[in-house]
């Protein structure tokens, strides 16, 4: 059974991608030192934590896609890439990749 390269690309993006945004918004955290920084870093982590959310499942999603050769998870992990750039629209640039790569590995899978 031939895997699809384009899913595969698109979920090695999308992990280190998530890696990244998670390593740096503990890495904030853990440099707060008094109480106003500490209070500023809560405040944004709560306003990307939906941005995050979206993209772990749609890290999540792209694996199965790329190991079951499933249509509907790449799919549906190209949808949940799009929607978590809208949520956070600042770093769409990181997520472009990974959303053409989900969509066109999704067009490739046979049926």
């Amino acid at each position: 059974m031939k895997r699809s390269k384009c899913l595969l690309i698109s979920a090695v993006i999308g992990s280190l991608y998530l890696i990244y945004i998670i390593s740096y918004i503990y890495g904030s955290m853990a440099e707060a030192t008094d109480t106003a920084e500490q209070l500023g870093v809560g405040i944004g982590a709560m306003l990307i934590a939906p941005h995050v959310f979206l993209l772990g499942l749609a890290v999540l999603f792209n694996w199965i896609g790329f190991a079951g050769n499933t249509r509907w998870a790449a799919l549906t992990g190209g949808i949940l890439y799009s929607v978590s750039a809208l949520v956070f629209v600042m770093y769409i640039i990181f997520e472009v990749p990974s959303i053409v790569l989900s969509f066109v590995g999704f067009a490739k899978l046979k049926n």
